[in-house]
């Protein structure tokens, strides 16, 4: 319900996030965005930096001078780190550079100020600090795990953020207080005046969250990501499957960007063992399998693939993405932990069942065997068992169905909007002013 707001006056929600689009974070910030705009609210985007002119986004750096500054703290925040991590691919911020946003006209006008990904020099907690000044209802998305540990963004089964961080896996100088542990104090230094409402997109950032030292107290909810139904929804997959040129009575896998095998966080080599050990099980026709795989991969660096497999690159056109989602049978997921995956939803938006781990927030939309498959955690087998328990499934189509409706019911973008806009009116109904 939302008898407190003011019909006169529409909300008014202003969304911080580092880049415009980029990664899982930055589309899930401009699909909440629409959905907003779409359902009642005067919602904007503003971004630090913008690599192109966008009619999606304003931005903070508009300047020469500001698009200068804007550049140096992304590249510092970027590069400075690699002297301090180990050569892993587990991504880490020192936050060390910030911009200061709290004299902007649209930061100030609005109802309620909603933080995403602010990272790569964007709002470092001291800039961060000084958004309790403007006397705002506060609400901040957590993408990762990065604002309640001492600088990581993926945990994975590290514990250390329960206490006060330090003794850090990741860095080439470990102790005490080694650089987590300074973070961690300089977050919590900045977090204590701070007021603002946490946002977990999944049950398993839920309790992250209420596990860690830095953000325990807290008021969480979890509110899910939303997506584009009316892009993404299914095609016949007949005809999606002549699109790509694939003969029809094919059974297709898909796979998003394929990285390195080295690269933990996606979980790669466990995918490559598994298609292997599937393609190996009895009765499994080899030629009657065929492998999709979307992302702007360097083919130089491939592996042997046990199937044929089309490399589709990077797929900018959101149609198209879901027409070529249509064509598969299933969407294969090997990730070792994420939040919120936008690939799954978007497979199950177009009525393609998902095979992942049981990991991060992937259980929040993927129900097992009813709409696709639940792997245990990190066992190649069980992943190569999803698959063929769905290759020898005769009623894909009640599956596919019940994909569809997984979304529509839990995930839609009018869903989504009233739970973010009730959780505003709460927030400003609490508000002293």
């Amino acid at each position: 319900m939302r008898n407190n707001i003011d019909l006169e006056k529409k909300l008014k929600v202003i969304h911080l996030n580092t880049y415009e689009g980029n990664g899982g974070a930055g589309r899930a910030c401009l699909r909440l965005n629409d959905a907003l705009n779409n359902n009642g609210a005067e919602s904007e985007v503003m971004v630090y930096y913008q690599f192109k002119e966008s009619a999606k986004t304003t931005t903070f750096s508009k300047t020469p001078l500001q698009k200068a500054f804007a550049i140096f703290n992304i590249l510092a925040e970027r590069y400075l780190v690699k002297f301090f991590v180990k050569a892993m691919k587990t991504p880490f911020s020192l936050q060390w550079f910030g911009r200061s946003v709290i004299k902007h006209p649209k930061v100030k006008q609005a109802d309620i100020i909603h933080l995403h990904w602010i990272n790569h020099g964007f709002l470092s907690p001291r800039v961060l600090a000084q958004l309790e000044d403007l006397d705002k209802p506060m609400v901040w998305t957590f993408h990762d795990s990065n604002a309640f540990t001492g600088g990581c963004h993926v945990r994975y089964a590290c514990e250390n953020f329960h206490k006060e961080c330090g003794f850090c896996p990741l860095l080439r100088s470990s102790g005490k207080d080694d650089l987590s542990r300074q973070t961690w104090k300089r977050k919590k230094e900045a977090y204590a005046n701070l007021n603002f409402h946490i946002v977990a997109p999944s049950q398993w950032m839920h309790n992250s969250v209420k596990f860690s030292s830095l953000m325990g107290a807290r008021q969480v909810v979890v509110i899910p990501n939303t997506i584009e139904t009316h892009v993404f929804k299914p095609y016949v997959k007949a005809e999606a499957k002549k699109i790509l040129k694939i003969a029809p009575e094919k059974f297709v896998l898909m796979s998003g960007f394929m990285p390195s095998t080295n690269d933990k966080h996606k979980g790669t080599a466990y995918l490559l063992e598994a298609l292997v050990k599937f393609s190996k099980r009895p009765g499994v026709k080899k030629e009657n399998i065929e492998l999709v795989i979307f992302g702007n991969k360097n083919q130089a660096e491939l592996p042997e693939f046990p199937f044929k497999t089309t490399f589709l690159g990077t797929i900018d056109n959101d149609e198209h993405l879901a027409k070529c989602y249509s064509a598969a049978d299933a969407f294969l997921s090997a990730s070792l932990e994420d939040n919120l995956p936008n690939t799954v939803m978007e497979s199950l938006a177009c009525a393609t069942p998902v095979i992942a781990f049981k990991t991060g927030g992937i259980p929040d939309m993927v129900k097992h065997q009813q709409n696709g498959f639940l792997a245990t955690y990190e066992s190649a087998v069980d992943l190569a068992n999803g698959m063929e328990w769905l290759y020898r499934l005769q009623n894909r189509e009640e599956i596919q169905k019940e994909a569809r409706r997984t979304i529509l019911t839990e995930f839609s973008p009018a869903v989504i909007a009233e739970k973010h806009i009730s959780l505003y009116q709460s927030l400003i109904n609490l508000h002293p002013h």
